[in-house]
């Protein structure tokens, strides 16, 4: 059974697919040419691709100009095949400045084709072929999804979104071993890419296993999910990460998340088979295997359920980690992004409501389906912003429906006028997210912070930091958010960045930042640096300075000068720059 849209489906998925892709091209321009990352993940993954075709091991994932060459990640090689194949394939046609804008753009756009093929596929099975065409429109107009399928955008976010489409649209086919082996196949790569993708995974999981309690025709589709999930995510676990396959961890698939997989299945699959089971009873076992899963983790690995952050020290956690929006929930973001992230699923939630009141039989069966993954889903965004893009992709049926049905009904009014305005409002109803982003200004999903009185030209947006190549080879201590573009634009290295497993690196840098000049003269030393950089104006030297008004980063800006620093300048450019002199 196929995951991609019907063959009715395919010339509306392409035309719709082609606009889209041309006008973020287009307004994209300028980025891609300059290599303008939307965020730092993204420069760290040209980075990642980039060492491995550079000839450093498909199973070390490690940034080795960072920390000495220390420098630890916990990211798959599963999203760098993609962008590697393309720049392998272009790199003797066109060259290495060719080569990476092509990968850079193109990849993400085809993960944006497949997200409209499933979204559209997803649609046209609970609500059918016309309002399957109004998923493809809506799709392109969802922030949070355009957000992260657009050039530029190429660390792993896209791939979770369609991974856990596939899933759905797998678990909304025929209920058989092969739509189960689908979801399986779909949710272990999901996982294997990154845990972040547990919480939806656990939903669909829930939401699959909740449909065999109440239809017993569902349990050979359930059993195949489950086998070859488990078969999935061990295979992909040894295949990506080689010799360390038994180490430990929390923040990616490791031995104690696959033992908890796999005693939750088994678990299930056995429930499955237990005959004349009534309602309850069926409850009452797949609640003892999800509380024996839980039960792996909490004895084996207790660390892990506090979080992959929890080992962060108080400085690196209020400084760095509270100022990462993509991870806090709802109430902590700006209003602008917060009502474009969650104003699509609820017009989904409203119109899958609608539409399940109106469905009879099977499909009303389809409809609680999605319509619970949307719930969940939307649950999960409230909760951690980064969700939010996956929850808006399983609001298009919902939304399509509500778009569907409002269009009809404007269509019938006779005065133009009124349909007009009928019209319009129909799709201001169906998208209440991208008319607020309309009302307030796209503001990103980065936290904005207050300038504080400059005394130096700022630097625009970070990109400045390229002007860094002028200086010979060298070690630069440099803020956090910055190093990852320094890496990708110049051939330097750096101390650290933003990846929780470098806690000691993270918190270098940030005292260094943001204590006396004294303490500061100390740590740049011991990291064997031999420039102190950074861009004033950024978000990170703001925080600096707001801060600690009177820390090292707010004085050097000042223009204050110490002895063991020579100033020095590249002309034209607003980047600080300092010689460490030894």
């Amino acid at each position: 059974m196929s995951t991609m849209p019907s063959q009715r489906l395919v010339p509306t998925v392409l035309i719709g697919w082609g606009v889209a892709a041309l006008v973020l091209t287009l307004v994209s321009l300028p980025q891609i040419a300059h290599l303008w990352f939307p965020d730092p993940d993204d420069a760290m993954r040209l980075n990642e691709v980039r060492d491995w075709l550079g000839g450093q091991s498909w199973w070390d994932v490690s940034q080795h100009r960072l920390w000495g060459g220390a420098f630890e990640m916990h990211w798959s090689r599963l999203v760098d095949i993609p962008l590697a194949f393309v720049i392998a394939i272009f790199t003797p046609l066109v060259g290495p400045w060719w080569a990476d804008r092509i990968a850079l753009t193109g990849v993400p756009l085809v993960t944006l084709l497949i997200v409209i093929a499933l979204g559209a596929e997803l649609t046209r099975r609970v609500a059918g072929i016309e309002r399957a065409k109004m998923a493809v429109l809506l799709a392109p107009l969802s922030v949070p999804l355009i957000y992260q399928l657009r050039p530029m955008r190429i660390d792993h976010h896209g791939w979770q979104i369609a991974l856990a489409l596939a899933a759905v649209v797998a678990l909304l086919g025929k209920p058989n071993a092969r739509s189960g082996a689908l979801i399986g196949l779909s949710l272990a790569a999901l996982l294997t890419i990154s845990l972040e993708g547990l919480p939806i995974t656990v939903a669909i999981l829930g939401v699959m296993l909740l449909a065999w309690v109440f239809d017993d025709a569902r349990r050979e589709q359930a059993a195949a999910a489950l086998a070859t999930l488990v078969i999935g995510v061990v295979a992909l676990h040894v295949a990506t990460r080689g010799p360390a396959i038994m180490a430990p961890a929390c923040d990616a698939i490791a031995p104690v998340w696959i033992a908890a997989l796999a005693v939750g299945a088994l678990g299930a699959c056995a429930a499955m088979f237990v005959p004349r089971a009534s309602v309850p009873a069926r409850l009452a076992m797949l609640a003892m295997a999800g509380a024996a899963a839980l039960a792996v983790i909490v004895t084996k690995a207790p660390l892990c359920t506090k979080g992959p952050f929890a080992t962060l020290d108080p400085l690196s956690y209020n400084f760095w980690y509270r100022n990462v929006s993509e991870g806090l929930p709802l109430w902590d973001q700006v209003l602008p992004w917060a009502l474009m992230t969650i104003g699509f699923p609820i017009a989904g939630l409203v119109g899958g409501v609608l539409a399940w009141r109106e469905a009879q039989g099977e499909d009303r069966a389809r409809l609680m389906m999605i319509l619970a993954l949307a719930a969940l889903s939307f649950a999960l965004s409230i909760l951690i912003i980064r969700t939010g893009a996956t929850a808006n992709a399983l609001a298009l049926p919902g939304g399509a429906w509500l778009l569907h049905n409002l269009l009809t009904r404007a269509r019938a009014i006779t005065s133009p006028l009124k349909r007009t305005l009928a019209t319009a409002g129909a799709l201001i109803a169906a998208t209440p997210g991208l008319a607020a982003s309309a009302l307030f200004g796209l503001q990103g999903d980065t936290q904005a912070t207050t300038p504080v009185a400059a005394t130096v030209p700022l630097c625009d947006q970070g990109h400045e930091i390229a002007d860094l190549k002028a200086l010979p080879a060298a070690t630069l201590f440099a803020p956090l958010d910055i190093s990852p573009a320094l890496l990708a634009w110049t051939p330097h290295k750096a101390i650290g960045s933003g990846y929780h497993r470098n806690a000691q690196s993270i918190h270098r840098v940030l005292a260094t930042f943001l204590g006396t000049p004294e303490a500061a003269q100390v740590s740049v030393l011991a990291s064997n640096a031999d420039y102190v950089v950074g861009c004033p104006g950024s978000n990170e030297t703001e925080i600096y300075k707001s801060a600690a008004p009177n820390g090292f980063w707010a004085r050097l800006e000042r223009g204050e000068r110490f002895g063991w620093l020579q100033p020095v300048a590249i002309p034209g450019s607003p980047v600080l720059i300092w010689k460490v002199i030894r």
